[in-house]
């Protein structure tokens, strides 16, 4: 409201990251020198998720492109934040904005950020990669890949990856690829939820 209370009569809506993330993490002054060290750590993130069972098989990671300094960690909460637009970029993207104090990671003062994902956007976290600011974005897994084992990645343009270069965003495809599948593969085979809205009637949604 716009004298800085809140409405009672609504819920406010928190995210935290699972306390697991804060066990598993290196250092605050580790850096990852190698795409793939960054990569890896996005892949890692997915698998933790779904060992610990506090979300899907998605993880996401910011960096500063130059440092390799880790600036926010994301892991799939939807299920357990009641909110379907917790997915492992938008949570990483949130992370990484109040860490800088800014809704833009692009702001001029900023050093460049790039975005490392476990897979391929779907249809929202592609729509939100260019307000968030990042430079760069690299990806593991495919969306087709996603999409295979159940979820619903929306309706997203096919040259979407070209559709962010034009608007200055490096797109890197199929790093780790093969370790980003083994994640989803496994989250298929032990059950894990499939919980796309509206399951059913118009697909399931990621």
């Amino acid at each position: 409201m716009g004298d800085g209370t809140m409405d009672e009569r609504f819920p406010a809506l928190t995210l935290h990251l699972p306390a697991w993330v804060a066990r598993v993490l290196p250092p605050p002054d580790t850096l990852f020198a190698t795409c793939a060290d960054r990569m890896r750590l996005a892949i890692d993130l997915s698998r933790w998720n779904v060992e610990h069972d506090t979300g899907g098989p998605f993880g996401a990671a910011i960096f500063d492109a130059a440092s390799g300094r880790l600036l926010a960690p994301g892991v799939n909460l939807v299920v357990g934040s009641r909110w379907s637009g917790a997915h492992a970029e938008m949570v990483a993207f949130a992370i990484a904005q109040q860490m800088v104090a800014s809704h833009d990671l692009g702001s001029p003062e900023l050093p460049p950020y790039e975005l490392y994902a476990s897979s391929e956007p779907c249809a929202m976290c592609f729509g939100a990669t260019p307000w968030s600011g990042v430079r760069r974005l690299v990806c593991g897994a495919r969306d087709a890949d996603v999409r295979a084992i159940g979820f619903d990645e929306g309706p997203k343009l096919p040259d979407w990856a070209d559709a962010l270069r034009t608007r200055g965003i490096d797109v890197v495809q199929d790093l780790l690829r093969d370790e980003a599948v083994a994640v989803l593969r496994a989250y298929a085979t032990r059950g894990g939820a499939i919980y796309n809205g509206r399951a059913g009637a118009q697909g399931r949604r990621a």
